[in-house]
């Protein structure tokens, strides 16, 4: 199973996980490493990210939701600035 999981959810889907309730993220158009501590869910309101992780590519784009699983090292490419919502766990 890939330790990234990007699809597209309903309205309703997003209200059950509570997504109004989490916090939000920005960043503007970069490149940098990062590992995952815990569990992250979170949907992409505005943005363009390519994640390379153990050699795949993942692109993003607004109104996709990502899991990325605790533990994953991967590179963010942010092609266009970014603002999505987050929760950990």
């Amino acid at each position: 199973m890939s330790k990234i999981i990007v699809k597209q959810s309903t309205k309703e889907e997003l209200e059950l996980l509570g997504i109004d309730s989490w916090g939000t993220w920005t960043c503007e158009v970069s490149r940098f490493n990062w590992e995952y501590d815990d569990k992250e869910t979170c949907y992409f309101y505005e943005g363009e990210v390519v994640i390379e992780a153990e050699g795949e590519k993942f692109e993003i784009k607004p109104g996709d939701l990502v899991i990325f699983s605790k533990g994953l090292k991967c590179v963010w490419n942010i092609k266009k600035p970014v603002r999505k919502v987050y929760n950990f766990g």
